[in-house]
């Protein structure tokens, strides 16, 4: 018997099965395989069809369900994990009224903007644990002011994870996890932040019900078994955004330990126990998925750093090279340091953790006579696991202690000059897993029964790759951070100007 995982992402839909009695995973498969498409109809516009995203997942379950011979019965309970900050809209009949306004669609900052001046940071910060910001609450504002006829026929506003449980059952419902995401959850109160719907005017009825974020929420109808090939009244377990979800698959629960990604874009997500915060504005902080209502608070320090692989990507396209390997080849030849070289990797929008400043990305200090591609490609390792320890410095000054950091096995990690910079500098250990959100979103169907314990021997058991361990020698990785940070402080003083 099995238990089935979704990662809704906005590139593609990646499908896990896990084996419910081991918890060890069966297989993945993707769809489609190319990126999904992205409309922009304006500069800093991103939507996309919610349809689309529920024709891949039944396209990926019937893969899934073809190569591995698994029949509808056999799989005995879903869990979704999905793209964060997304915006659907359906109307009674639970037709969607527009595209999806997703995570990197940036029209909304100004109304968050506002929102924060007119209602101020203490209350923001003391109530939301957030700046609002471009977040979904923002979004469903944006529609009232800019759409008002399909703001009138809205009957319920949903997350991406929300839209994809609500095919499978025709249930409409969230999440606390997913409410705090979208910036609608009131920490002080342990509600829905009914003082910033009256600030916007939005209709307390468009708020979904809440379930829990383990457990039963919904089951498939016969609808939704008759468009994605899972049994009627197999049920929805699990639902969670997907750095929450990431971190969940690093068994990464308690205060202290810290999940890292270094894909596309970078993340840093740790949690903790306390609902004070210091770096709201450079700082996200979310329901992690065991935060309960009346329990011991677990909030997650979301920290972004949208300029990590795409600076890496890049290289590799514009360089003389022909694979990630090549460089990683070239960048071992070359001392700690890049001998003087600087890459500054922010060239992918403004960096939430800069104060939402966009600097762009920054070659420096080099030499005509005495460097070449591999010293580029050493800054460029360096500049990024640089920005992640930055970034951690501020989750630091925000009230994280790292206990445990853990990462998964992608592309950045794989690299060992970025790995131990990283596990260098911070003086602690990184271990590696080699695990996906689809794969922890199946695993944590299991978790209805709040066994913790056995959730992470599933992880500690199966997925263990390597850990890196911090050098002796930290002094010249130091220094090399000290001249990094010398170069960023110094744009970063022209951008103020």
């Amino acid at each position: 018997m099995y238990y089935l995982g979704l990662d809704i992402g906005s590139s593609s839909i990646k499908a896990a099965l896990v084996e419910v009695s081991s918890g060890k995973s069966i297989g993945v498969v993707q769809e489609p395989e190319t990126e999904m498409s992205m409309q922009a109809l304006k500069n800093g516009w991103a939507e996309q069809k919610p349809e689309a995203w529920w024709i891949h997942v039944c396209q990926a379950i019937q893969q899934l369900k073809k190569k591995y011979a698994v029949s509808r019965k056999q799989i005995l309970g879903i869990g979704i994990s999905y793209q964060m900050h997304g915006l659907v809209l359906l109307d009674e009949a639970g037709n969607s009224l527009r595209k999806s306004i997703i995570w990197c669609d940036s029209r909304a900052v100004d109304i968050g903007n506002k929102t924060l001046a007119q209602l101020g940071k203490q209350q923001c910060s003391d109530h939301l644990l957030n700046a609002p910001g471009n977040f979904t609450i923002s979004k469903l504002k944006w529609v009232m002011e800019n759409e008002p006829e399909l703001y009138t026929r809205a009957y319920k506003f949903m997350l991406p994870g929300d839209y994809i449980a609500y095919r499978f059952t025709q249930v409409m419902n969230t999440t606390i996890s997913g409410l705090s995401e979208a910036v609608l959850w009131d920490f002080k109160q342990a509600g829905i932040a009914q003082f910033l719907l009256d600030h916007h005017g939005i209709r307390p009825s468009l708020v979904p019900d809440i379930v829990d974020t383990f457990g039963i929420q919904s089951t498939v109808s016969k609808l939704g078994e008759a468009e994605s090939g899972i049994a009627e009244g197999t049920p929805i377990c699990y639902r969670a955004g997907d750095q929450p979800n990431n971190a969940l698959s690093l068994n990464v629960f308690r205060p202290g330990e810290v999940a890292a990604t270094g894909g596309t874009s970078g993340v840093v997500y740790a949690v903790t126990d306390n609902l004070s915060v210091v770096e709201s504005s450079r700082v996200n902080n979310f329901a992690h998925v065991n935060y309960a209502k009346g329990a011991e608070p677990r909030i997650g320090k979301l920290l972004c750093i949208n300029g990590a692989g795409i600076q890496y990507r890049w290289l590799m396209n514009n360089l003389a090279v022909r694979s990630y390997e090549e460089m990683n080849h070239l960048a071992a030849d070359i001392p700690v340091g890049s001998d003087g070289v600087c890459l500054i990797p922010f060239g992918n929008g403004s960096e939430r953790m800069l104060d939402n400043r966009d600097i762009g990305s920054r070659l420096v200090n080099i030499n005509l006579n005495n460097h070449n591609k591999a010293h580029i490609c050493r800054a460029a390792l360096e500049g990024i696991a640089f920005s992640f320890v930055y970034g951690m410095e501020i989750l630091q000054s925000d009230g994280i202690d790292i206990s445990v950091l853990r990462v998964g096995n992608d592309n950045l990690f794989r690299s060992e000059i970025f790995a131990n910079t990283i596990a260098t500098l911070i003086s602690h250990e990184i271990e590696v897993y080699n695990t996906t959100g689809a794969i922890g979103a199946a695993r944590a169907v299991g978790l209805r029964d709040g066994d913790y314990a056995k959730f992470g021997s599933y992880i500690m058991d199966n997925d263990h790759v390597m850990t890196f361990m911090p050098f002796k020698d930290k002094e010249p990785y130091a220094r090399a951070y000290k001249n990094w940070k010398q170069e960023l402080e110094i744009i970063n003083k022209q951008q103020v100007q």
